[in-house]
């Protein structure tokens, strides 16, 4: 049996990792924020003139371009070169911190397995699965928390299958839990485990990035 302490580390650990992803994607959001504003600016109506990362900026005879403004535009361009590699080094980065939080996930997952918790076993036994995942978006949020498809539901933050009356109900509970942390209960296989969900805006659809749908009573 590992002992408690190990158990608290590799979770902290986790956690790090997950954060860590996490700050990641905002910076890559407001890098795509900025190269959406520069790329507005190259494209918007300079005096009838469309302006892009390749259009010359000088005229027949080589003289600056006088219906433009050069300086704006040149500055964008650059600007967009770097933000563009910026951009790319991130996505690796996000791409490396994944496969990190899915390993940490793992082991987290095999601890449990090898350490249960006796009260947390009994609760479980009084609890049913009520939502099944059917959809994880890559680098969304529910896939930073570590759910997967086919994961049974058990809790979902204050909603369990004697509360839930319709997918409504968990709508209204991910908006207003906007950067909150969300603790769900899930059932994979014939292991229990608990994950943390923080609802946000993202690249994708949404603030989770996955799809639940109701358990009918002969599935559960």
């Amino acid at each position: 049996m590992l002992p408690i302490k190990t158990k608290m580390v590799v979770d902290m650990e986790l956690q790090e990792a997950k954060d860590a992803v996490l700050q990641l994607i905002k910076d890559k959001e407001k890098i795509e924020s900025t190269l959406q504003a520069l790329k507005e600016l190259l494209d918007s109506n300079i005096l009838q003139n469309q302006i892009d990362m390749d259009e010359s900026l000088v005229d027949s005879e080589g003289y600056p371009r006088q219906d433009i403004d050069v300086y704006q535009v040149r500055h964008a361009r650059h600007k967009i070169i770097c933000l563009r590699n910026d951009h790319k080094a991130l996505m690796k980065k996000i791409e490396e911190g994944l496969h990190k939080v899915h390993a940490l996930a793992e082991g987290s997952k095999a601890q449990d397995s090898v350490t249960p918790n006796v009260s947390d076993s009994l609760e479980t036994e009084t609890l049913e699965p009520f939502l099944r995942v059917n959809l994880v978006s890559p680098g969304s949020p529910a896939e930073i928390a570590g759910i997967q498809v086919e994961d049974l539901i058990l809790e979902f933050g204050s909603i369990h299958y004697r509360n839930f009356k319709s997918l409504t109900d968990i709508g209204k509970l991910v908006e207003n839990s906007r950067y909150k942390v969300i603790n769900l209960k899930i059932k994979r296989g014939s292991n229990v485990i608990v994950l943390s969900l923080t609802p946000r805006p993202w690249v994708g659809k949404g603030l989770l990035g996955c799809n639940v749908i109701p358990l009918e009573i002969v599935e559960r």
